[in-house]
Order: structure tokens, then sequence, then C-alpha cells
């Protein structure tokens, strides 16, 4: 097999070298080997997995998530429904967040109901209202 050095897999895959380097760091990335000038080498299928790690990113996994899903990747016992456990997993993540991004605009909405943007900023309805000074109830 065919050994890369760090520069030729970034370029493969869309990549900086910054971004190989760390990676790597992360543990979802290994070095193949040393060149004897002690430059990293890597096979051939260091790029396949830098864009599956770029598609995984695409999709909203944290770098810690992509490794759990490598992990299972590489493992000779992990079963489809591991991995389908780690998407319903991201997916109840998902939704949450969607809830809590929705309740955050409810709460701007209420806040921007307060002021009709006229006048000076001393005095507005909500700094007042973000420093604790109104008592209606605005989140």
């Amino acid at each position: 097999m065919k050994l890369l050095r760090i520069g030729q897999v970034a370029d493969a895959a869309g990549v900086t070298v910054e971004a190989v380097r760390h990676y790597g760091q992360q543990g979802l990335l290994t070095v193949s080997s040393r060149s004897p000038a002690r430059y990293r080498q890597y096979d051939e299928s260091a790029v396949a997995r830098l864009r599956f790690i770029l598609r995984a990113k695409d999709h909203g996994f944290t770098l810690k998530e992509i490794k759990a899903i490598l992990d299972i990747h590489d493992s000779h016992t992990a079963t489809r429904a591991d991995v389908r456990e780690v998407i319903e997993e991201k997916i109840a993540a998902v939704e949450t967040q969607i809830r809590q991004l929705r309740e955050y605009e409810g709460a701007l909405e209420r806040l921007r109901g307060l002021c009709d943007g006229d006048g000076p900023a001393s005095g507005c309805p909500i700094l007042k209202a973000l420093s604790g000074a109104l008592a209606d109830g605005v989140d």
C-alpha cells in the first residue's frame, strides 16, 4: 500500500495539515509509520477516513461522537444496531437543541416586544429586563 505524507493526505481530503494533526491528536486518525526523516506517513485509507470525519461533521456530529462512530466502524464485533443507536441518540440531542432554541426565540421575541426602538439606549426596557429591573416576568 502506498504511503502518503501529511501534506498529501491533507490535500487529497481537502483539509489543512493542522486539521490532520488535530484529528490525530483526538484519536480519529493514526499515523501508519514514520519515514527515516521522521515525517508522518499515512496509508491511503487515511484520506477516506478524513472524508468520513468531514461528512460526519457536516451532519452535526462532534469529534467525540465521531470517535464513537469510528470505534464502531473499526470494531469486529459491533452491529448495525450499535450504529443506529448512535444516530438515535444524536436525533434526540438535536430535538432537545431545537426545543431550547425555540424557547430562546420566544424569550427574545418577548424582549423585542418591550421596546419600539425609538430613543436613547438609556432607559431601554430590553436593557432593564436583562438587568432584572423589570418585574413583568420576561424570561
